[in-house]
């Protein structure tokens, strides 16, 4: 099955969507943190980063501030993996995942169609993760796959 988005997200104004400027990696550990996710050294983080496929960072024009990251790796054959997801707590928090997921969907969809999705998560996520129709796991395996 493809995947095909319900409906176009838009962020709020101030705030856009950004896939070719890396994010810092103490911006990125900070939103891992406070989504309650395990924060990774500096150095470390930037390499797998840049080693990504490919990444989408949700910014605002005001503060030059992340809000919202992803980074996916694949074998662009079988499988593709979503790696720290995270948005920033408040009142933006489910959107900023929602308009990450939808990106990030919508890309693997056009460019590495056929393979199988596997994502690395926080808790915050995982009603925006249901909406974008990941099935969660009932024994505590936390998401698993989505069917394309």
């Amino acid at each position: 099955m493809i995947y095909f988005p319900k409906k176009k997200l838009v962020l709020p104004e101030g705030f856009f969507l950004n896939s070719s400027e890396i994010p810092s990696a103490k911006f990125v550990n900070r939103l891992l943190i406070n989504c309650g996710s395990d924060s990774f050294p500096m150095q470390k983080l930037s390499i797998a980063i840049q080693a990504s496929n490919f990444f989408f960072s949700i910014s605002s024009q005001i503060k030059s501030k992340t809000h919202g990251f992803v980074r996916v790796t694949s074998d662009r054959g079988l499988n593709a993996n979503l790696w720290n997801l995270c948005a920033e707590p408040g009142e933006n928090q489910s959107l900023f995942y929602l308009v990450l997921l939808q990106a990030t969907l919508e890309r693997i969809n056009r460019e590495m169609p056929g393979c199988s999705i596997s994502v690395q998560a926080p808790p915050s996520s995982f009603k925006s993760l249901e909406e974008s129709g990941f099935i969660l796991d009932p024994n505590g395996i936390r998401v698993m796959g989505y069917k394309l």
